[in-house]
């Protein structure tokens, strides 16, 4: 890769040599013939994705447009959604419905943990809701959702199923053929953005409609929005020679490299690579003190919140582990200044990951956290090995 610095936030994530040759092609109009085939491609290539017998739609914007499409196109003024909430960005799903006249009510796990699935199903009982939220992986947590058991409990009530997948897709299954238990439990929606695990620079906001997703924007009529109402975008998503607002024409060329990087490796291999990532930084980084914030079995694959051992101020250790060229994230809200997050998916690779492990640990040492960085990169390559076998 010709990145100068490893960025191991959790997005944007590395960018390899394909996707930048592909951003620097030539800026066509986004009515040439030969972009709109890129793009309508990459929309086919999107739906490969997803498996979806819907609707997929490819815009400029980030993964919070994604989130209030998500929103706006299936739940209408007045109406209830609940929120299950792994996080900051579970939490972000309230004030969104909210400037929308919905109806809110959220299920808040303790940071680091999942929301009992008790819980979810008593609140289920209490009233009808329309939609309930689920963010696959909390950003700020590195908290995964257990889908196989929030998903059929939710639609037995008859609930739309809306899928934060932010900071998962392209990293975890995400089928929305896949059946819960029941033919008609299924995802109705998965929203995310391009600079995660797919692993292309910021810019694009992707979601996928089911049918049942897309009777219920019918049944809505009028929607207070514009740019966000799918049915402006429908046409464009069905021939994208049409015009609705003009595409990020250069970013599309870049998702189209990278969704044919992903579909070549495959869904069920890039999962198990994530699950074998997480899995080794955290073993490998709990050497050194710093210990995840959720415990594994509800780790996400495809980044981590780690705590600082006693005595770390964390601006001195991230502006220490910048100048030797490893990008981490601080952490938010309570725990800003207490742990930091360190994403380890898209196109990050086990020579990044030990070469990240190792400057950690001397940075560690120059702060005078005295840490074996020897043993960290065995710590790393042995859970390597025994989770790719």
């Amino acid at each position: 890769m010709r990145n100068k610095e490893m960025l191991l936030v959790p997005g944007p994530t590395p960018v390899v040599d394909e996707i930048y040759d592909a951003l620097a092609n030539e800026t066509r109009g986004h009515t040439d013939p030969r972009f709109v085939s890129i793009y309508k491609n990459a929309l086919e290539k999107t739906k490969e994705l997803f498996q979806t017998d819907g609707e997929v739609f490819i815009i400029a914007g980030s993964g919070t447009l994604a989130m209030e499409m998500a929103i706006v196109n299936t739940v209408g003024s007045c109406e209830n959604i609940l929120v299950i909430s792994h996080g900051y960005f579970g939490d972000r799903f309230t004030p969104l419905a909210t400037a929308y006249g919905i109806n809110v009510e959220v299920l808040q796990a303790e940071w680091g943990k999942q929301v009992e699935v008790s819980a979810v199903e008593a609140k289920l009982a209490e009233g009808h809701f329309k939609a309930v939220t689920i963010t696959h992986a909390d950003t700020s947590t590195g908290v995964v959702s257990d889908l196989d058991a929030l998903v059929p409990i939710i639609k037995k009530t008859g609930a739309l199923v809306i899928l934060d997948g932010v900071v998962a897709t392209a990293a975890l299954d995400e089928n929305m053929s896949k059946e819960f238990g029941h033919p008609d439990y299924k995802l109705d929606v998965v929203l995310t953005g391009s600079q995660k695990a797919i692993g292309v620079p910021p810019g694009l906001a992707i979601i996928a409609f089911n049918q049942s997703a897309l009777k219920a924007r019918q049944a809505l009529g009028t929607i207070p929005a514009y740019y966000s109402d799918i049915t402006n975008w429908i046409p464009v998503m069905n021939d994208p020679g049409k015009y609705f607002a003009t595409p990020p024409v250069n970013l599309i060329y870049a998702y189209d490299v990278a969704m044919n990087i992903v579909l070549d490796e495959g869904i069920t291999k890039r999962e198990a690579r994530h699950i074998s990532y997480g899995r080794a930084v955290r073993a490998a980084l709990s050497t050194y003190g710093m210990e995840a914030l959720a415990e594994e079995a509800v780790a996400a694959p495809t980044l981590s919140c780690l705590l600082y051992p006693t005595g770390i101020e964390d601006g001195k250790f991230r502006a220490n582990l910048a100048e030797k060229g490893v990008i981490v994230a601080g952490s938010l809200a309570h725990l800003a200044g207490k742990a930091f997050r360190i994403g380890h998916m898209g196109n990050t690779t086990p020579v990044m990951l030990e070469e990240a492990v190792k400057l950690i640990g001397e940075s560690l040492n120059e702060l005078g956290k005295v840490v074996d960085v020897e043993k960290a990169i065995f710590r790393l390559k042995e859970e390597l090995a025994v989770t790719t076998k």
